[in-house]
C-alpha cells in the first residue's frame, strides 16, 4: 500500500483523510479563535489580499474549496451581483456546517457542498475562479486535487491557492520555536487539543515550498503562475490561469 505523510508521521494513503478529518472535527468549535490567536489576526489580512487579487467580476461563478469557516466565500459573495454565484465546499462536515452557519449569521446564504477536492462533483469548464485557503497541504494527493481544480475552471479562469509556505531563512529558528513549542501549548489551553496543533505545525513543514508548488500548478495545466509572499513567506498566495 502507498504511503504518505500525516505531519512528520508516515501513514498509509488510505489513513490520511481519516486522520485529517479527526483533526478538524476536534478543532472546528475553536477554529476561528485559534486562527486569530495563531496568526495574531494576520490571517484576515492574508484573506483580504486573496480576495483583492482574485479581481472578482459581478457575474462570475466561484468555488471556494476547503472553505472552513467561510471567510473567503463571504468576501467573494460581497463582490458578486445577482448573476454571480459562489459555492462553499469542504470535505469535513463539521467545518462546513460551521462555515455555513457563520455566513448565515452574516445574513448571506451560500450553497455548501461536502466533497473531496480530489474528486470534485462539478462539470468541466464550469467556474471562473476557484480558491483554496489553508487546505491544500491537508490533501493526500495534492497533484490530483490541483488537476481537478484546473478541470472545473473555464479556459482563462484562475486558481488561487493561499497556503503556509517557506519563511525567509533568517526567521526560521524563531518560527520553529513558535510552531513546535508555543503553538501546541496554545492548542492545549484554548482548544484542549495539543496534538492537532502539533500536526498542523508539522503539515506546514511538509508542504511544498513556493517554487515547488508553482511547478505543480503548471503541471496541472495552469499558466502564468505567480506567487506573492506574505509576512516574509509565512504564507504565499499562488495564482494561475487555465489555458
Amino acid at each position: 500500500m502507498n504511503k504518505t505523510h500525516f505531519g512528520f508521521t508516515e501513514v498509509d494513503e488510505s489513513e490520511k483523510a481519516k486522520r485529517v478529518g479527526a483533526v478538524f472535527d476536534s478543532v472546528a468549535s475553536s477554529y476561528d479563535i485559534m486562527n486569530d490567536m495563531m496568526s495574531m489576526g494576520l490571517h484576515r489580512i492574508w484573506k483580504r489580499f486573496t480576495i483583492h487579487t482574485a479581481a472578482i467580476q459581478s457575474n462570475e461563478r466561484i468555488l471556494d474549496i476547503a472553505s472552513g469557516s467561510g471567510d473567503l466565500a463571504l468576501g467573494f459573495a460581497k463582490k458578486l451581483g445577482p448573476q454571480g454565484q459562489i459555492i462553499m465546499s469542504d470535505i469535513n462536515g463539521s467545518m462546513l456546517e460551521r462555515g455555513r452557519n457563520r455566513v448565515l449569521d452574516q445574513g448571506v446564504a451560500i450553497p455548501a457542498v461536502q466533497c473531496d477536492a480530489e474528486a470534485l462533483p462539478f462539470p468541466n469548464n464550469y467556474f471562473d475562479c476557484v480558491s483554496v485557503a489553508f487546505g491544500l497541504r491537508n490533501m493526500t494527493h495534492k497533484d490530483k486535487a490541483l488537476k481537478e481544480m484546473t478541470r472545473i475552471l473555464k479556459p482563462g479562469g484562475r486558481l488561487l491557492v493561499l497556503e503556509f509556505s517557506a519563511i525567509w531563512a533568517p526567521l526560521k529558528p524563531l518560527y520553529d520555536l513558535y510552531s513546535f513549542k508555543l503553538l501546541p501549548k496554545m492548542g492545549e489551553l484554548i482548544a484542549k487539543d495539543a496534538a492537532s496543533y502539533q500536526y498542523l505545525a508539522e503539515s506546514i513543514r511538509m508542504h511544498p515550498d513556493q517554487l515547488t508548488l508553482k511547478n505543480m500548478m503548471e503541471e496541472a495545466g495552469l499558466f502564468s503562475v505567480k506567487w506573492f509572499n506574505l509576512t516574509a513567506g509565512v504564507v504565499a498566495l499562488h495564482r494561475g490561469y487555465k489555458i
